[in-house]
């Protein structure tokens, strides 16, 4: 995760065009046609689920890929903005404040990064494993901070009937709607964070993350480009919680807990750390385990099975399935040119 080497800056839109293959396209159609062919099952538990929650799995590549931190306080950024926008808006249990989702949805963002900002205030002034603890604290903290304040979050039973605002006449929390605005927002958040990593503060961060000092010596604010990181990956984190929030209907103490924390850093790293697609893969991974690790073991051991294809990433590929799929291309591509050779002394 820390040898990844600081981009040039380049123009995004340049390299996208120099990158672009016709297989890019392809699965660009196929991510549009999607609903034509899928059930309502595939739509949204697997196709929207997979966007939101690599949403928050890219909140946390950003940090540890780019910035070096290891944040477990993602999720708990999540669930503030998920709680902002029950609280501030409508909810079934006739406790909200009814404001405009016009209003209720920039407030619950901006309170998700101004969280994120604190966290961030405080996590910088540690490294590796302190990291890991102290947003880990914060997180473990917000959660007991909602469970115990029953005025203001309705203790463990939290707040349902949430869904998405009608705007322009549109049913958002319908099947095919919520998957085109999950993909429309995920699909932001990729490219954004693909800017970033090619703009002057995202090399700036990446160079930080391999040598602090160095950096310092030069000039740039180390403390101010990691809290700045902090912010943005809360933004992309708001965003995820408010799909949370619309899709399960409900959010509560339980949303938040160590162990939906900890899955986070599990889709992120099945994915890989290395670049923005790889928590949208881990994301993909996750639920389809989860939701068909039932037909091979019982659901209860469904820990047991993410565990294992964890271990098994962790052990035999770092870098996630990305890192597979880099191994793979690199042994195709030298047997080719091993048996191009073999042809020309023949």
């Amino acid at each position: 995760m820390t040898d990844t080497k600081p981009a040039t800056p380049t123009s995004l839109p340049e390299e996208l065009a120099d990158k672009l293959r016709p297989h890019h396209f392809l699965i660009a159609a196929f991510l549009l046609a999607y609903p034509l062919i899928a059930s309502d099952f595939w739509i949204v538990q697997i196709g929207a689920q997979t966007f939101f929650m690599g949403l928050i799995g890219l909140s946390l590549m950003l940090l540890a890929g780019y910035g070096g931190m290891v944040s477990l306080a993602q999720l708990a950024i999540a669930g503030l903005a998920g709680y902002i926008y029950a609280i501030l808006g409508e909810n079934s249990m006739n406790l909200g404040l009814g404001w405009p989702w016009w209003v209720v949805i920039p407030l619950a963002l901006a309170i998700a990064v101004a969280f994120a900002t604190i966290v961030g205030t405080l996590s910088v002034r540690t490294e590796g494993i302190y990291t890991i603890m102290i947003t880990l604290a914060m997180s473990v903290a917000l959660f007991y901070f909602c469970q115990q304040n029953y005025s203001i979050f309705n203790g463990f039973k939290g707040y349902a009937g949430l869904a998405p605002p009608q705007v322009f006449g549109i049913d958002w929390r319908a099947p095919v709607p919520f998957y085109y605005l999950a993909l429309a927002v995920g699909a932001l958040g990729y490219f954004g964070v693909l800017w970033l990593s090619r703009s002057t503060f995202g090399i700036a961060l990446q160079a930080i993350r391999d040598n602090p000092r160095r950096m310092a010596a030069l000039g740039y604010n180390v403390r101010a480009h990691r809290i700045a990181a902090y912010a943005v990956a809360g933004l992309l984190a708001g965003f995820g919680g408010l799909f949370l929030v619309w899709f399960n209907g409900r959010i509560s103490p339980g949303t938040i807990n160590v162990g939906n924390a900890i899955n986070i850093l599990v889709i992120a790293i099945l994915g890989g750390l290395r670049r923005p697609i790889g928590p949208f893969i881990g994301a993909l991974i996750f639920l389809l385990l989860d939701n068909f690790a039932i037909d091979l073991i019982d659901r209860d051991r469904f820990n047991l099975v993410i565990g294992a294809a964890f271990l098994a990433v962790v052990l035999f590929s770092p870098d996630g399935v990305l890192g597979l799929w880099d191994g793979l291309k690199r042994r195709l591509a030298k047997t080719a040119a091993e048996r191009g050779k073999d042809m020309r002394v023949r």
